[in-house]
């Protein structure tokens, strides 16, 4: 898992805040970075394996849902 310390679940998001992630992606073989919002719709977890999940709003997406899930995510800035 990366490290970071907005990983701390108990550190909250704020609405409309916008923020850089990485984490490794499973469908692209491969780390990515990407730019993301938070907004009403967004939520953290932890999955049934203990991993830390964060669906988020992926700003630069071109489908018609813009949300993604991270895995073991760090959260730039």
């Amino acid at each position: 898992m990366f490290n970071n310390e907005r990983n701390n679940m108990n550190e909250p998001f704020k609405i409309d805040m916008y923020f850089m992630i990485r984490y490794y992606a499973k469908k692209h073989s491969k780390t990515i970075t990407r730019r993301a919002k938070w907004d009403e719709k967004c939520r953290t977890w932890i999955s049934a394996k203990g991993d830390p999940c964060l669906c988020y709003y992926d700003v630069d997406a071109d489908t018609h849902n813009k949300y993604r899930t991270a895995v073991n995510y760090e959260v730039l800035a």
